[in-house]
């Protein structure tokens, strides 16, 4: 059974993150005998509304993955903290923390990895049924066939091993594995990123479809902006472990408030070669997590930095609180950038 604390969520948030933060700590090398700590995230806040998708974007490095690994507890933070259903995860008795587990599974990055070879498909969607006691062994079999046959494969892969499949259908096994114990929440990293471009479009295809029949919440993690404009409902931009922006979809493709955004856009591939614009081209290289510049982390890349932006970290307000209250961003000069 889901996690219950017998109080409606309908219409409200599933899942909360309140100022998540993680940093690791790294010991001095030989020519330093000093440490330091990679600040991998730092402050992290959102809510997770029931039956939509947050999608969450930004470069390879960001802490986006990190943040998954956060929330559903691979990772301790190092402060902040994480509520389902309005109770604190933390705070989970060790029978509650299991049916949290249940509640909110996770679609890994990489197909290839991500499925042990020396075990069947069958064996491999089977485990989290096994791991969590539900039902008996035939009733186990006859879940994990209905779950390939609702992914899109057929009943018999039960039989093969991940090998024996495309990258795309190893990605359909992984999904299957997660779903397989009906959770509420979705965590997907990357979940389409090393799959060919046809591929990805018939994977998102199959969890739009899976979130509509059984009404799943998806985090949905990507650095592709296409990907998050197709699927997502609402949309967090994070930038060296901050979020630099927040809002619906529409909103936010419409008019990016935060220059880092407006970049990530104006970077995709224009698919009409006669029509020229003039693209923000980001200069140098993302500051070290280690070493994060004072002030705003992205003004020595930001074409619109101002002496102001090197003295505090901007705080995420609203770009209009009449117009659009929910439309969040994290710079002084977000009004003129819209």
């Amino acid at each position: 059974m889901p996690l219950s604390i017998g109080v409606s969520v309908l219409n409200e948030a599933l899942l909360q993150a309140r100022d998540i933060v993680k940093h690791y700590a790294v010991r001095g090398g030989i020519f330093s005998s000093h440490g330091g700590a990679v600040r991998a995230v730092q402050g992290i806040s959102f809510d997770l509304k029931k039956d939509a998708t947050l999608g969450l974007v930004g470069e390879s490095g960001c802490g986006k993955s990190t943040l998954a690994r956060l929330i559903i507890r691979l990772e301790e933070p190092t402060s902040g903290e994480v509520f389902f259903e309005g109770r604190n995860v933390a705070a989970l008795s060790g029978t509650e923390f299991f049916r949290f587990r249940r509640s909110v599974q996770m679609v890994f990055q990489d197909p290839y990895s991500s499925l042990n070879p020396r075990m069947t498909v069958g064996e491999i969607v089977r485990d989290p049924l096994i791991v969590h006691r539900i039902g008996r062994r035939a009733e186990q079999v006859e879940k994990v066939r209905e779950m390939l046959v609702r992914v899109g494969l057929p009943a018999d892969a039960d039989m093969r091993y991940p090998h024996e499949f495309s990258g795309g259908q190893r990605q359909r096994i992984g999904v299957a594995r997660a779903l397989v114990l009906k959770p509420d929440v979705i965590i997907a990293d990357e979940p389409v990123s090393s799959l060919d471009v046809s591929v990805q479009a018939q994977m998102l295809n199959l969890l739009v479809s899976l979130q509509r029949e059984m009404h799943l919440t998806y985090l949905f993690i990507t650095h592709d902006l296409s990907v998050v404009e197709y699927i997502s409902d609402e949309v967090i931009v994070m930038y060296l472990g901050r979020i630099m922006e927040r809002g619906a979809t529409g909103e936010i493709f419409a008019r990016p408030a935060h220059p880092y955004t407006r970049a990530l856009m104006e970077a995709r591939p224009q698919p009409d070669p006669q029509r020229r614009r003039e693209r923000m081209v980001l200069q140098g290289e993302t500051p070290s997590p280690m070493n994060p510049p004072s002030g705003c982390p992205f003004h020595p890349r930001c074409p619109y930095m101002i002496p102001a932006c090197t003295k505090a970290v901007p705080p995420l307000e609203p770009v209009d609180s009449v117009a659009s209250p929910s439309h969040l961003a994290a710079c002084i000069r977000k009004n003129e950038i819209r």
